[in-house]
């Protein structure tokens, strides 16, 4: 099952107070790892290659042990980007590539703006955090 989107743009959720995009604070929170890893490489990794790098860190799982448990990773559902605590908490929206290649945008950038305008792109938004 794959969490990958191509040629679409997660909008910070409805209910995000955050005016800006904000760095995640607690060290190895996925919030926090997500944050690192999307900065550090912007277009470098697809959702699953990012939803499956925060769970090898979180886990500590050895470079042998990563085959076998993507495998068992994927094998159960997992939510998609738009669960992110970056769109539903920090401010940031999620920009998918024609590859599925992600990229994060605060909320407050230019390039946030024109992706969230754009016509050519499927835009969806982040899951809120409370039921209205």
């Amino acid at each position: 099952m794959s969490t990958n989107y191509a040629d679409t743009f997660i909008v910070a959720s409805a209910d995000c107070t955050a005016e800006r995009g904000l760095v995640p604070g607690r060290a190895g929170s996925v919030a926090q790892i997500q944050h690192a890893l999307l900065l550090a490489d912007p277009y470098g990794l697809t959702s699953d290659d990012l939803l499956f790098e925060v769970h090898v860190r979180r886990r500590g799982l050895a470079e042998a042990e990563r085959a076998a448990e993507r495998a068992a990773f994927f094998g159960r559902p997992q939510a998609c980007l738009r669960a992110s605590p970056l769109v539903k908490r920090y401010g940031w929206g999620l920009h998918h590539d024609a590859a599925g290649r992600v990229a994060a945008y605060g909320v407050e950038t230019e390039i946030y703006r024109t992706l969230a305008a754009r016509g050519d792109l499927r835009i969806v938004p982040g899951m809120r955090s409370r039921r209205t």
